[in-house]
């Protein structure tokens, strides 16, 4: 899943290297996916997250994304989920 998040309130890179670590680190946390900063890395108010999970069953790994944005939504309050896109990948 690839995650735009705005974060209005910050100030500057440091404030934004400080909500995204946090952020990256709970969900890790919670729900043991990879999860990395991957994108506008230089612009203080928008963060581009890529989260990723591994599973033998496509629907278990969208409701695993599904429930990752559901907990970025409601816990995060400092950062405003703007866009998402979920790619799905078989391999056989």
């Amino acid at each position: 899943m690839q995650l735009s998040l705005a974060l209005p309130a910050s100030q500057s890179l440091k404030d934004k290297r400080q909500i995204v670590k946090s952020v990256l680190a709970r969900v890790r946390n919670q729900f043991n996916v990879a999860a990395a900063e991957v994108d506008t890395l230089n612009h203080r108010q928008v963060a581009t997250l890529g989260i990723s999970c591994v599973s033998n069953e496509g629907r278990h790994a969208e409701q695993q994304l599904a429930q990752v944005l559901a907990f970025i939504e409601r816990t995060r309050l400092e950062a405003e989920v703007t866009d998402y896109s979920v790619e799905i990948l078989s391999v056989a």
